[in-house]
């Protein structure tokens, strides 16, 4: 997300003007003043986080330099709210307090009900959130990267290991590949992206399947369609010719005299996997017919031969 937009500020506002505008939104969307409000409760959670980081120069910088994706690749939820005292700052706008939406649990005794600061009442800096008769807080944000595999990847499945950053440090996450996905299928992996700034269960991660192109075949669903070149004369008197499936097999293709450029041939089974446990496609051989921009003499007079016959 803009952080500069959800807080409906420009990108060159001073620090001031950014915390005016948080304090206008903060008053509208607090907990304590929508309750039961879900659309409330997620945009007060947005705006905290747009200006948990615009409100640090630091943070700011970053976000200014590398942009939104760019910066969530090295921010971390934890990073971004810590040293973000959120309970001194509505403090100070005058929201919690008696019959507010707060509760401490550092033995500070504040009445408070939809965020819990964690390890030493409001000035921890760490919170959960929960909704006002909701016992399970909040849960991370979910993270999507592209994860690109070969097409010799999805026809047999495979094992993937990514690098994630998170938490302020580089993981290694080993990735399954189940055979037959396609192009823009996701993959699930759970509690594997952003952990809560307010105490709940880390959000998951979602692989988005990039597919890469293939030097030799191209996909059409379960499919793979391969180029065949042949000469003029093949093609007029039939051949057979040598053609690799994906996994390296010769197959054998019997060319029918007269083939016709851009004829498609049939190798039934060779194709990529519908699924786990689908069946396989097929390859489906594409000619074409081969036509020398140069010829010979002794080719020029044979061509001329088979001109003057009728062909």
């Amino acid at each position: 997300m803009d952080y500069y937009e959800v807080l409906g500020v420009k990108k060159d506002s001073s620090a001031q003007d950014i915390k005016k505008a948080y304090r206008k939104l903060a008053m509208k969307y607090h907990p304590d003043r929508n309750k039961g409000d879900k659309e409330a409760e997620e945009k007060f959670k947005k705006i905290s986080e747009a200006y948990a980081v615009l409100s640090d120069p630091e943070k700011r910088k970053q976000y200014d330099t590398f942009g939104d994706s760019g910066f969530q690749q090295r921010y971390s939820q934890e990073d971004i709210f810590r040293g973000f005292d959120l309970g001194d700052i509505l403090k100070e706008f005058g929201l919690g307090g008696r019959g507010g939406g707060f509760r401490a649990t550092g033995g500070q005794g504040s009445p408070f009900e939809t965020f819990f600061f964690q390890g030493g009442g409001p000035g921890s800096g760490r919170a959960s959130y929960h909704s006002p008769g909701q016992q399970q807080p909040v849960k991370g944000n979910d993270l999507t990267y592209e994860l690109s595999v070969s097409l010799e990847e999805i026809l047999s499945g495979s094992e993937k290991t990514i690098s994630l950053r998170r938490e302020g440090r580089t993981e290694n996450v080993s990735v399954k590949i189940p055979k037959g996905m396609k192009a823009g299928q996701k993959l699930r992996l759970a509690g594997k992206g952003s952990p809560s700034p307010y105490g709940g269960p880390p959000g998951d991660l979602f692989l988005i399947i990039n597919e890469q192109a293939h030097p030799v075949f191209i996909r059409e669903g379960n499919n793979l369609i391969v180029e065949q070149h042949i000469p003029f004369s093949k093609a007029c008197l039939g051949s057979e010719v040598n053609v690799k499936s994906l996994e390296g097999k010769d197959l054998k293709v019997k060319v029918p005299a007269g083939i016709q450029p851009q004829a498609k041939l049939r190798l039934k089974g060779h194709g990529l996997p519908a699924g786990k446990k689908g069946g396989r496609g097929d390859i489906y051989v594409k000619f074409t017919v081969d036509i020398p921009k140069k010829l010979t003499k002794e080719q020029k007079k044979v061509i001329q031969e088979l001109t003057d016959k009728g062909l």
